[in-house]
């Protein structure tokens, strides 16, 4: 696996393909520039940009989502590369070998998301740590509620608003004091 973000072919693949798109797209003109290739441009920039968010996080969860946005931006590109089909922009073999190298890096997309799936659930069985669970004892002779406390669970069934059993506890520690 890469150690460094400019290592990640995959990421190297993204930028191929977004430069590429760029370099197409300043032989437009104005209008075409305006309305499909800024789009086109956000969209294959943005599958490199989140393969790099991607890397830089550190949860499993949010490393598969960031992918995943990378994966919905390559769908938009291929949207966009259909618009520019349709208008005139691109020829049908650009267009095709765009297309082409897209659908193999959602394919690489796709793996990698697996991996980091696999990665996760090999790391949650094997490094899970429990504390052992605490054991209460109670001595026979002692109860587990005052009288004090009996009565006022009691008053809870009969009573609108009971009296907590703290200030029950201090109103006759107060009477004992005089």
């Amino acid at each position: 696996m890469a150690t460094e973000l400019e290592d990640l072919k995959i990421l190297q693949v993204a930028e191929t393909i977004a430069d590429e798109l760029w370099r197409e797209i300043l032989t437009w003109g104005k209008l075409a520039q305006d309305v499909v290739g800024k789009q086109m441009t956000r969209a294959a920039d943005s599958v490199g940009a989140n393969i790099a968010e991607s890397y830089g996080r550190y949860h499993y969860g949010e490393k598969l989502n960031f992918l995943y946005y990378a994966r919905g931006s390559l769908f938009e590109t291929k949207y966009w590369l259909n618009r520019s089909l349709k208008r005139g922009l691109l020829s049908d073999q650009k267009v095709k070998n765009y297309a082409a190298q897209l659908t193999n890096l959602a394919c690489q997309l796709n793996a990698f998301a697996k991996s980091l799936k696999t990665q996760r659930k090999s790391k949650k069985s094997s490094n899970t740590t429990y504390e052992p669970r605490p054991t209460y004892l109670l001595e026979e002779d002692q109860p587990l509620f005052s009288a004090i406390e009996l009565n006022w669970l009691n008053q809870l069934s009969v009573e609108d608003t009971p009296q907590s059993p703290v200030s029950s506890l201090q109103s006759l520690q107060g009477s004992n004091h005089d």
